[in-house]
């Protein structure tokens, strides 16, 4: 990898279960890549209802979801670039690999690789985008063990 990456790893929630910290420092890594420069990713754990007031405020989706992104500042004085940061709900992610009869450590990768696929510039408005945005994240994950999570 070319930079230093940082991943900061906060919990304002830890049930029902949430992966620990270098599992989600792995995932942040992996879906980074090779990226060139130095950058940092934070990763916020949070409870349904700061997932429903951040969706409703940024989305205008008064519900919690999955996992939100936000872009970073990019470069500050210190010289640390600010890449964005990944705001997880832990009731959903739940709720959502119980209805996938999905592993939780499972879908808990493919919402961290999502989201920072998203703070690269991945998006999945349009037919094609979405299927370069998929196709992405099925490679980091199978590099990560993981199968494919719209199979």
């Amino acid at each position: 990898m070319g930079g230093k990456i940082e991943v900061d790893v906060s919990y304002a929630a830890r049930r029902p279960w949430v992966p620990p910290r270098r599992l989600v420092e792995a995932w942040v890594r992996a879906a980074l890549g090779n990226l060139r420069r130095a950058g940092v990713v934070s990763v916020r754990v949070v409870g349904a209802a700061r997932s429903r007031n951040l969706n409703a405020r940024y989305r205008h989706k008064d519900k919690p979801t999955n996992v939100l992104s936000f872009g970073g500042a990019g470069p500050s004085p210190d010289g640390r670039n600010y890449l964005g940061e990944l705001v997880i709900c832990a009731a959903v992610a739940a709720r959502e690999a119980k209805r996938a009869a999905k592993p939780p450590e499972a879908h808990w990768a493919h919402l961290t690789v999502h989201g920072v696929l998203h703070l690269l510039g991945f998006d999945h408005e349009r037919p094609a985008d979405a299927r370069k945005m998929s196709a992405k994240e099925v490679q980091i994950l199978d590099r990560l063990g993981f199968s494919d999570p719209y199979a």
